[in-house]
């Protein structure tokens, strides 16, 4: 059991409220778009002084190609400008930044980008930034469902050895701890098919904060709360025994 003086090695964020925030403001959506990237400046930022190993963001999911086809332009140019105007404090701050998730359906010009950041930031020690781009779960496991298929039938597989391990290493995850903690803003109470197999005994939290107002102090509040919790991974604490 991890005790609950410890901070999560890895944490996990559904950044949601973006568009909210610009429509109580009577703003265009891609305004919320805008504050909630300046949120996840500050965000990096905390988590490096708090000590936290990894850093996994949900910036895009494969059901938001569904959104119109202008905002959709404007996220990714969004994620585009981020990549390059935030390179050097980065590399200055030792972050890893690596990617998740679908990414031949992104534009060339955010794959090139995306290419050139894992490119320039690969051997930082750091904290591990890990952004969720054109994601699913759904297809994350169905995919590693098809390629444990095919290496079955062509031998290189045997059906008896597959375990949960063994699984795990056909996730896009599959160099990552899974995540300690998953924190929600805006006050949704869903998961919307992020990390679906990886969350089995991840400490949930959820806040009424819409992501462009979540500051350093509800990450810390959010640590606060994980640090009182006992996870048991399905067994007995001694108060339990």
């Amino acid at each position: 059991m991890l005790k609950s003086s410890q901070n999560p090695r890895h944490i996990a964020i559904i950044m949601d409220g973006n568009g909210r925030w610009a429509r109580k403001r009577g703003l265009p959506r891609t305004e919320g778009h805008k504050e909630g990237i300046k949120t996840v400046e500050r965000i990096i930022e905390a988590g490096i002084e708090q000590g936290i190993e990894i850093l996994t963001l949900y910036a895009f999911s494969l059901e938001n190609w569904k959104r119109p086809s202008t905002e959709v332009r404007a996220l990714m140019q969004l994620l585009r400008e981020f990549l390059i105007e935030k390179r050097e404090f980065l590399k200055k701050e030792r972050v890893k930044l690596i990617s998740i998730g679908e990414r031949k359906r992104l534009p060339m010009s955010l794959q090139r980008e995306l290419e050139k950041t894992e490119e320039l930031t690969k051997d930082n020690k750091g904290l591990i930034l890990n952004i969720a781009l054109s994601y699913g779960s759904r297809r994350e496991i169905v995919n590693a469902v098809k390629k444990i298929a095919q290496e079955v039938k062509e031998g290189r597989l045997n059906i008896e050895r597959i375990s949960e391990r063994t699984f795990s290493h056909y996730l896009y995850t599959k160099t990552l701890p899974d995540p300690d903690l998953l924190i929600r803003t805006s006050g949704e109470l869903r998961i919307s098919n992020f990390l679906l197999y990886q969350i089995s005994y991840t400490e949930l939290y959820f806040t009424p904060k819409l992501w462009p107002d979540f500051q350093k102090e509800d990450l810390l509040e959010a640590i606060a709360n994980f640090k009182k919790r006992k996870r048991r991974f399905g067994g007995l604490s001694e108060e339990d025994s």
